[in-house]
């Protein structure tokens, strides 16, 4: 899906956004006719209410949109994406009332408000169309909806039709899209390539695991990012119960957040030189799935014993990081469905995230707010290192006890990156229900809070 702003028009139709302490004033200025049509009607200026106005031959005249309270504000965000879809059919411009320091993120909503999916079944389309508010920068705008819609779609995808293929044709596209360049390592390819981790996750499964690697840019810092692909999570011998697996097309939702940044970067083209690292795998039921008390080689050299198969997330991910450090690239930034520790720690509306650097906290921190992305740091609890170190090998996958599950997790990856920067980000991917901008479904998190960090956390 590609989201854009509607072509300036003389014949849109002014929109005002008014706050309920002042929709009074407001009233107050308009002509006697206009005064007559508000004072019948029931609008509040409450967040998510509209009011059409219409002319006296009946064409729209203008439209008012609710901005509610500072108060009511705080609970929430995309608050013009809360009423747009109750608009008339029509081409609408901002005519007054909205902040300009909240122009563009409310205009993003009001895009990614348009997002629906509509791979197997015919869903309303949004009809009100905006205009881009003056001074926004429309095609960034439309870069950070284009590639928000891309994370969105790859989760919502079920796993019939998302398995790693798919997901390599995904990338494919992508890379196509934006003259990258992309290499893929599949199946037993992936053991003489010294990619053992990936393969062993994946080997049980009809789809062949398969190591996805893009670049685009050759000029800037380098920054790779490393995404959890995970296209179907059975938990494998170590079986999840029915209401845990229910969810689990989403697992591969770390790959669909880096590819769904990496589009907004190549469509503004930032200048940074970007490697995108996926593991694409199924972790299936078979008679040659890896099992409990193995004890696996990773490609850095580590030997990790298995105490849960379901814990594999971090396994196929570990290879990948080992991978970018080779290179020593400026940064390293992996986003993965990886715990539900995490999800019990923050619920599902805060992207948790661990990272040692102050320059990294200060710029993502600056960007989350500003993007209406929101994040929570997490530590790198070095003391909790001898919880992932199991003695008969280097590293345990699941720690017994269940204590601090997201920082273990966090701790394990970091043990194979030693020689770059490096932030994890353990999202969860999904949109329980319906939100202003955010349909029920799968959904982008930290990307544009990251976005928005990358210039100064890379001086570009």
């Amino acid at each position: 899906m590609t989201a854009s702003f509607a072509p300036d028009t003389d014949s849109s139709i002014p929109l005002h956004v008014v706050t309920q302490d002042a929709l009074a004033d407001w009233v107050a200025d308009q002509p006697d006719a206009v005064q007559t049509f508000v004072s019948t009607q029931s609008f509040t200026g409450a967040i998510g209410q509209t009011l059409s106005i219409p002319s006296p031959d009946g064409t729209p005249l203008m439209a008012l949109i609710g901005y509610g309270t500072a108060g009511s504000r705080l609970r929430g965000r995309f608050h013009l994406a809360a009423g747009c879809a109750k608009l008339p059919k029509g081409i609408y411009s901002i005519a007054s009332g909205l902040p300009e320091a909240e122009a563009e993120n409310e205009a993003l909503g009001w895009l990614l408000s348009g997002y629906r999916f509509d791979r197997y079944a015919t869903r309303a389309t949004l009809e009100a169309h905006l205009i881009a508010p003056p001074g926004v920068d429309a095609a960034r705008v439309e870069a950070l909806a284009t590639g928000e819609a891309l994370t969105r779609t790859l989760i919502n995808t079920p796993a019939s039709d998302m398995g790693p293929p798919d997901l390599e044709q995904a990338a494919r596209d992508l890379a196509s899209a934006h003259g990258a360049t992309i290499a893929v390592t599949i199946g037993d390819d992936l053991l003489s390539e010294n990619f053992p981790m990936i393969h062993t996750v994946g080997r049980a499964a009809d789809r062949a695991p398969r190591l996805i690697d893009m670049r685009w840019g050759t000029t800037g810092p380098k920054l790779t990012l490393v995404g959890k692909g995970v296209c179907f999570d059975t938990g494998g011998l170590n079986l999840k119960p029915g209401a845990s697996m229910g969810l689990m097309k989403k697992d591969m939702g770390g790959a669909a957040a880096v590819l769904g940044l990496a589009h907004m970067i190549m469509a503004t083209g930032l200048k940074v030189q970007l490697r995108v690292l996926i593991p694409a795998v199924e972790n299936s039921v078979s008679g040659n799935a890896f099992r409990p008390q193995d004890i696996l080689t990773s490609r850095k050299g580590l030997t990790v014993e298995i105490n849960n198969t379901d814990a594999e997330g971090r396994l196929v991910l570990a290879d990948a990081l080992a991978l970018a450090d080779e290179e020593k690239p400026d940064y390293i930034i992996s986003m993965a469905t990886l715990t539900g520790a995490a999800r019990v720690a923050v619920g599902p509306d805060l992207a948790p995230y661990f990272s040692d650097d102050p320059a990294f906290v200060s710029a993502l921190e600056s960007g989350a707010a500003a993007q209406a992305d929101p994040v929570w740091r997490m530590p790198f609890h070095t003391p909790y290192e001898a919880m992932i170190e199991p003695g008969i090998a280097d590293l345990d996958n699941a720690p017994k006890g269940g204590f601090a599950g997201c920082i273990t997790a966090a701790l394990f990856l970091r043990r194979f990156v030693s020689d770059s920067p490096y932030a994890h980000f353990d999202i969860y991917g999904w949109q329980p229900s319906d939100a202003p901008a955010r349909a029920k479904g799968g959904v982008g998190q930290a990307t544009r809070a990251l976005y928005a960090a990358l210039p100064d956390l890379l001086k570009t």
